[in-house]
């Protein structure tokens, strides 16, 4: 899915100091992971998005998700662990990269001395061992350093409410104040009017020329419509900016 290159280019692009900041360091972090892997039973990833690796600890819900055998650790050369993200209901997936992307431009502008208090939280449908979809509870947490999220943990553990949700459910929480807000997904300004109609048309399959033949315009308006869209977006085609136009309930 396109929405995990712009994803992609927002964590590793950043201006990464020498250093983490003075908090803790990477080995204290990692314990951290290692910690709820045990405690929780988690799958807990740390990943470093400077150094483009991953630390995963597994608890016994990777038996359950048929990922890894309990109390095993491993490290990657990537900030994407797909074996976990394969199992990820594919709409629910999308969900998850939206949020974090919103997430990650939520933080960039509060103060850096707040950042640690927000994370998120979500819960959606992966596949078990036997391939059935189980609920699982998602948390991600970033580790600043300096002004760039330099670490992110993802904390995967069984939901507490074992009724498989009918859709993504995610939001970002405060846990010093308790607060909790849903992600936006009602900002209708992101497209014009005429942006939407468009992106309607192609959803149904329809050519640039059978546009702009039934909106009476060029087709080059068309097409400066079209790439407008993907722009605003932040995808590469038309179906991936249905599909999150979709989601954020632009349409």
């Amino acid at each position: 899915m396109n929405i995990i290159n712009t994803l992609n280019a927002k964590l590793l692009e950043q201006p990464f100091e020498e250093e983490l900041a003075p908090t803790m360091s990477l080995a204290e972090y990692q314990h951290i992971a290692l910690t709820y892997s045990v405690m929780e039973n988690a799958i807990a990833v740390l990943s470093d998005l400077k150094l483009r690796k991953s630390y995963i600890y597994n608890g016994s819900v990777a038996s359950r998700l048929g990922i890894s055998e309990r109390g095993r650790a491993e490290k990657i050369d990537s900030i994407w662990e797909e074996k976990i993200l394969s199992r990820i209901y594919p709409d629910d997936l999308l969900g998850k990269h939206l949020l974090e992307l919103q997430f990650f431009h939520f933080l960039k502008n509060i103060p850096l001395s707040e950042r640690l208090d927000y994370h998120i939280i979500s819960r959606m449908r992966m596949r078990d061992n036997s391939g059935e979809y189980i609920a699982i509870q998602h948390r991600m947490f970033y580790a600043s350093s300096h002004d760039s999220m330099r670490l992110a943990l993802c904390i995967y553990t069984l939901s507490e409410n074992s009724n498989l949700p009918n859709t993504y459910e995610g939001m970002i929480a405060n846990s010093a104040t308790g607060k909790s807000m849903k992600p936006d997904k009602q900002n209708n300004n992101i497209l014009s009017v005429r942006e939407k109609e468009i992106l309607r048309l192609i959803a149904k399959g329809k050519m640039s020329k059978d546009i702009a033949d039934s909106l009476s315009i060029s087709i080059n308006t068309v097409n400066r419509h079209r790439q407008n869209i993907l722009e605003k977006l932040r995808v590469k085609n038309s179906i991936e900016a249905y599909r999150v136009a979709e989601y954020m309930e632009i349409l």
